[in-house]
């Protein structure tokens, strides 16, 4: 029985893999280079395959696919959130990837991606900041301080220059364990008892709260002209975080339209009620911010380019690197007709044994 060859061997990112990977690069840096990655993929947006998740929702949580792909490479990733999972000791949010070559249809990379998730959605929050916040912006609030909160407030500082984050969440222990985090991390940590004292002086507020139901974290009157919002929570039917008059009198910037109206905040308005894609803003076709008061608001409810840039980065970065595992994972026969044969001979193999 002949050994597989390395075109049948894939690489695996496993969670050690992926966290030695993000040290050995750091922090900050893996998420500025995956901003640059999803920048550079939204550039050239239409060259992908375009459609909403594939969501299969139960009372307590959803699963989701979320699948894309350039022509050269295919990606997906599968995903689920349950926000009761916590009182289990379980993550909220799960994920694993896979990205594979079009030509041939075999996977080139396995990943995890809880941890790169986290990483890309952060990414991608900056990333909209980056284009949409207001230029002087250095203070940013931070509403709902749970396992992607860290990453919101690292991904921020490293990309758009924040200098002070403000912490509130509903549950103190959850506050105090992101302020531990980003203890030293060169931020101002401020620890807040309401959401009103959190978006004190911040040009940036961002929400990422994980219950699944129609909440109002920030009502129209608790947010002011000029500000840039990052309503990051909502991500799928029946959950959102704003008051509709917020929505109403904000600039609003999507991903992908079809899938936003279906599961961000723009869930509670008309369907015709006008958004600009994000991509358009980067690529030159639309504007962004139109002035110093302005209102914007990213509904990120995060999509499948997000996650096939950060594939393909992780992809990228693996080369020279001992940060993975090689596995067994396509038949490889001598005679790509002959499957059964290969069968047969393992058979054999294992009777002298």
């Amino acid at each position: 029985m002949s050994s597989p060859s390395r075109q049948a061997l894939v690489p695996f990112v496993s969670v050690e893999h992926m966290m030695r990977l993000v040290l050995h690069i750091g922090v900050e840096q893996m998420m500025v280079d995956l901003a640059h990655a999803i920048e550079a993929d939204f550039r050239r947006w239409p060259e992908f395959d375009k459609t909403p998740r594939v969501a299969s929702h139960s009372d307590i949580g959803v699963i989701e696919l979320m699948p894309t792909s350039d022509g050269q490479h295919y990606g997906f990733k599968y995903v689920n959130g349950h926000p009761s999972n916590t009182r289990q000791g379980l993550q909220t949010v799960t994920a694993f990837g896979v990205l594979a070559d079009v030509a041939t249809g075999y996977p080139v990379l396995i990943s995890e991606m809880t941890i790169l998730t986290a990483l890309r959605t952060a990414a991608t929050s900056a990333l909209a900041a980056k284009w949409l916040a207001p230029r002087d912006a250095r203070v940013m609030a931070m509403i709902g301080n749970g396992a992607q909160a860290e990453f919101q407030a690292l991904a921020m500082k490293a990309l758009c220059g924040i200098e002070e984050v403000r912490l509130y969440d509903i549950d103190p222990a959850a506050t105090r364990k992101c302020s531990a985090n980003l203890a030293g991390r060169g931020l101002r940590v401020i620890a807040c008892t309401t959401a009103e004292e959190a978006i004190l002086g911040a040009q940036i507020i961002t929400t990422c709260t994980a219950d699944k139901q129609y909440a109002t974290i920030l009502t129209d009157n608790m947010v002011g002209g000029g500000v840039h919002i990052n309503a990051v929570g909502g991500d799928c039917p029946g959950k959102t975080e704003l008051h509709r008059d917020i929505l109403l009198r904000a600039g609003i910037f999507v991903e992908y339209p079809p899938q936003t109206r279906i599961e961000g905040e723009i869930q509670q308005l008309d369907p015709d009620h006008p958004v600009t894609e994000l991509w358009q803003v980067i690529s030159g076709a639309a504007l962004g911010r139109r002035d110093a008061g302005q209102v914007t608001l990213f509904d990120s409810v995060g999509f499948a380019i997000e996650d096939f840039s950060a594939l393909r980065h992780v992809h990228q970065c693996l080369q020279g690197t001992g940060f993975f595992q090689e596995l067994d994972m396509i038949a490889d026969p001598d005679d790509p007709r002959d499957l059964f044969g290969m069968l047969c001979r393992a058979e054999a193999a294992v009777r002298v044994a």
